[in-house]
């Protein structure tokens, strides 16, 4: 049967008990409608229509009721028009032939004097447009933003832009309507005349000059809204019309950026709007934000800036936690841009640390590390200290980094250094990455004068705790290393007690910490060397504690542990030979000085277990779809050997390449190896060819730096250079690429897989293509920043087309 009208459909629907019940009802009813199209019922079409949209929206089929929602669009009652309407909206899309004949009643009712199926159209062209139908009506909305009608107005502005947001060079028909729209009187038209004039500057940045002479326009609308008083009708919370001074503060963002004369004449309005605006409401706090955005993009005056970051500062005692999230992640912004401004909000950003929500803890934090300086670094490393006692588990990695960064940075003197790290070691041991601990073993190593008070400190840590991995690992290092300087004084006092120490007790500690359940293979590693070490320190006579590091020593020959097993029997091996012991076991020189990872410098050898190279994820596999032709594996940082040997068989070579000649030759770079797949290369002079930039977000910029091999016109060097633009680190960077079918690719590895705020890091790369042809590149980049992972994909085709 039959439903006569859309509300017995409805209801019957809703008594269904089953999914298949329903399904069977929309099909026995579809069945009905379709006979009714077929015999032409007039009278039944506005209701079949309106039950079959309702079918629509429950995700059924309803294709076939499209000619006659033409039909009803083309009929001359408004009630039909609206729902004929309203099933084109939403039956046909931009890619549907049956819209072209759509054109003609569109461009009929665009003419039409009722002013609500004026409406209709125009809501209807903005919602299923296709380029083409564009370009046919674009004439008739422009006439139609010049309509004496308020309502049609603002409807077409909305038309006009969706049609620049789809066809940016349509907005010749708009630009001058749209200005013209700006000094309307009604608010409704106007802020719709702001929003279309946005989209233009937007979509063609060409347009910026002629539209930077409405700015003295937008000045005084948005002066009359911030001055005028109580207006019933555009009231809110007592503000007038927020939306329209929130659209007119971006659009004067836009217009004024890098122009210095435009941004002179807005700093008053922005002075006024950033006074007069109440904040107790979240509406006059929008539009506060929306001008401290405006203040610190645009070329403003100083204390312009500074007005605007104690805005900033304000919005972080608010309660409510949208508020202060977007106040601290704006501060992270512009902290490098006014760093003193920003410092004098650095309690309640401190405050921020200890919030209940963890993205405030998060943004907080991020903003911290960036304030830390020579001035400020002892106060702000203890909050940061303290927050890691009762920080999550995903904060702690970045934080511990970022403490040792920070102190190795600032540090006032080298022993509150060491304090600091120390304190770091016990607080979160099990977090702290292998950069830091090697760099504060390289410190201690460089600084005698402490090293009694390091390894003291350490002891006595270690007598409490072994739970954590880092500290365990740093006081067995230390013990081992300096032993006899621990030695030296049988007492020493610890945080107001007093700790003895004698072989015996050092012995019992190491065997303490080898039986603890916290203990990994690495930490009995580094027991094992310590015991070797010490037996040399005791000296050589017998003695119970001998007789124990030598029983530590060789538990392992037997061990599972391949490592273990192999350590234990070549110290026991050692310490049977008596005139090579003693040099083997010597204490270690303080390992060479070079810039770190963190930062600051660090030693060449690394004191714990090596990481792996992020860039050893697998190539990237028809990453170009079916046009995917070259995708490299970037082998890791770590790997040696002849990278032609690795990708002959790629290129179809069969030669290898010629070994390098011992001198001056050994001294060629990495990337002149590799290179060798392609020929034998020339010394070319420098040039300083232009980068190009590839990625920059999340805090990681990569830039690419093209240049033609003049030896092989067909061949392309790439240069990626990496570098952090904020202050925390990347860590685990992988960088991959393709190319098309038609190209060839080679990749080295990167140089680091940790891009440090204070060093870039590169990888090379070479493209073989045809001469003439248009070097393109999709590029996937993975790497970490604050504990929080990063993915993307980017398409690259910024080479110029002539490059080779």
């Amino acid at each position: 049967m039959s439903f006569s009208n859309l509300k017995s459909l409805i209801k019957t629907l809703r008594q269904q008990k089953t999914l298949a019940d329903e399904r069977s009802l929309i099909q026995r009813e579809s069945a009905a409608i379709r006979t009714a199209f077929r015999e032409e019922d007039h009278f039944m079409r506005h209701a079949n229509v309106a039950k079959l949209i309702y079918i629509h929206m429950l995700g059924y089929p309803a294709h076939f009721g499209q000619i006659e929602c033409l039909k009803l669009a083309a009929s001359s009652k408004f009630s039909d028009k609206r729902l004929g309407y309203l099933g084109i909206m939403l039956l046909l899309d931009e890619s549907q032939e049956v819209l072209t004949l759509v054109t003609n009643s569109l461009k009929n009712d665009m003419n039409h004097p009722n002013m609500y199926v004026v409406g209709l159209a125009l809501a209807t062209f903005a919602n299923i447009s296709s380029e083409e139908m564009a370009r046919d009506l674009a004439q008739e909305v422009e006439k139609l933003l010049s309509s004496n009608n308020s309502y049609i107005r603002k409807k077409a502005a909305l038309c006009a832009m969706r049609t620049v947001r789809k066809l940016p060079e349509l907005h010749t028909y708009y630009i001058n309507p749209a200005k013209s729209l700006l000094s309307d009187r009604n608010h409704g038209v106007l802020l719709c005349a702001v929003t279309l004039v946005t989209h233009i500057a937007l979509a063609e940045p060409s347009t910026q000059t002629e539209l930077k002479k409405a700015i003295p326009l937008l000045i005084r609308n948005l002066k009359t809204l911030i001055t005028q008083g109580y207006s019933p009708e555009h009231d809110v919370s007592g503000i007038t019309d927020p939306f329209l001074q929130i659209k007119i503060l971006q659009l004067l963002r836009l217009l004024c950026i890098n122009d210095a004369e435009s941004s002179e004449m807005v700093n008053d309005i922005l002075a006024q709007v950033a006074t007069n605006t109440d904040n107790s409401k979240n509406v006059g706090n929008s539009i506060l934000y929306e001008a401290v955005l405006t203040i610190l993009d645009i070329e403003a005056e100083s204390g312009l800036r500074v007005m605007a970051i104690n805005i900033l500062g304000k919005f972080l005692g608010n309660k409510d936690n949208n508020i202060r999230y977007v106040a601290l992640n704006t501060l992270n912004k512009v902290v490098g841009m006014d760093t003193q401004a920003v410092q004098r909000h650095r309690n309640i950003i401190i405050d921020c640390l200890r919030d209940g929500d963890v993205s405030i803890r998060r943004r907080a934090l991020e903003l911290s590390y960036a304030l830390i300086n020579q001035s400020n670094v002892k106060v702000l490393t203890r909050e940061l200290l303290s927050f890691l006692e009762v920080s999550d588990n995903e904060f702690k990695n970045g934080l511990t980094a970022q403490i040792s960064f920070a102190a190795e940075r600032f540090a006032p003197n080298k022993r509150w250094h060491i304090d600091t790290i120390l304190r770091m070691l016990k607080v979160a041991g099990n977090y702290v990455r292998e950069e830091v601990l090697s760099a504060f073993i390289r410190l201690v190593s460089h600084t005698p004068e402490l090293q009694a008070y390091t390894v003291q400190k350490l002891y006595s840590s270690l007598l409490k705790d072994v739970s954590q991995e880092a500290l365990t690992l740093a006081g067995v290092w230390m013990i081992g290393e300096f032993g006899e300087v621990l030695l030296a004084n049988s007492s020493f006092e610890d945080e107001d007690r007093v700790v003895d120490v004698s072989e015996k007790s050092i012995v019992d500690l190491l065997e303490s910490i080898n039986v603890s359940p916290y203990a990994s293979t690495i930490i009995r590693q580094y027991v094992l060397v310590a015991a070797a070490k010490l037996s040399m320190r005791f000296g050589k006579s017998f003695s119970e504690s001998q007789d124990k590091l030598r029983t530590l020593i060789t538990m392992y020959e037997t061990s599972p542990e391949l490592e273990l097993q192999q350590r234990s029997i070549e110290f026991t091996q050692l310490l049977g030979m008596p005139t090579l012991v003693d040099g083997v076991l010597e204490r270690m020189p303080p390992p060479e000085i070079r810039t770190s990872m963190l930062g600051g410098t660090a030693s060449e050898s690394k004191p714990v277990g090596s990481t792996r190279s992020a860039a050893q994820d697998s190539s990237l596999v028809d990453i170009m779809g079916e046009d995917a032709g070259g995708a490299a594996s970037v082998p890791s940082a770590g790997v040696t050997g002849n990278a032609h040997d690795l990708l002959a068989d790629i290129f179809g070579t069969g030669s290898p390449a010629p070994e390098t000649a011992a001198g001056a030759q050994s001294q060629k770079s990495s990337v002149n190896d590799i290179m060798g797949l392609f020929g034998q290369q020339t010394q070319q002079p420098e040039q300083k060819p232009t980068g190009y930039t590839a990625y920059d977000a999340n805090g990681l910029l990569i830039v690419l730096t093209p240049s033609v091999d003049t030896s092989k016109g067909n061949i392309v060097n790439i240069k990626a250079t990496f570098t952090c633009t904020g202050l925390v680190e990347c860590e685990n960077v992988s960088f991959q690429a393709a190319v098309p079918k038609s190209m060839k690719l080679q990749m080295q590895p990167i140089s680091n897989s940790t891009v440090s705020p204070a060093k870039g890091e590169q990888q090379l790369m070479r493209v073989m293509a045809q001469p003439g042809s248009h070097v393109r590149l999709r590029l996937r980049i993975s790497f970490t920043v604050s504990g929080r992972q990063v993915q993307n994909q980017v398409d690259f085709s910024e080479f110029p087309s002539n490059l080779l």
